[in-house]
């Protein structure tokens, strides 16, 4: 398991629904938002790319995801100083498996 509900529980404070609602908003939110990077990087566009791995970092962080937060990061990172979009590739194919397998997981744990 890559994903780690730590920080949720900390935060939910024994509110099942409250992390339910969590796990409804990634298992909607971050998908579309994958989906939305891909067509950035093929587009190689820069802002588009900063933007949306901005916006997935603290989703996967808030599911203690460490190596898919540190990839959002660095693609976050090199959008913004406009770096070589084959750099910013490179990471992609990671976080997109790691998200994924995280997304099959909550699905299987959830029962969603």
């Amino acid at each position: 398991m890559i994903y780690n509900l730590d920080k949720i529980n900390e935060m939910a404070e024994g509110d099942q629904d409250f992390i339910n609602s969590v796990i409804a908003v990634f298992l909607e939110e971050v998908p579309e938002d994958m989906e939305s990077l891909e067509k950035a990087l093929l587009a190689k566009d820069h802002e588009q790319v900063y933007k949306l791995a901005h916006k997935i970092k603290p989703n996967v962080d808030l599911l203690g995801m460490e190596q898919s937060r540190a990839i959002a990061l660095e693609m976050e990172t090199l959008g913004k100083q406009e770096a070589s979009i084959v750099e910013i590739e490179k990471r992609f194919p990671l976080l997109k498996t790691d998200i994924n397998q995280v997304i099959a997981e909550l699905k299987k744990d959830f029962q969603l």
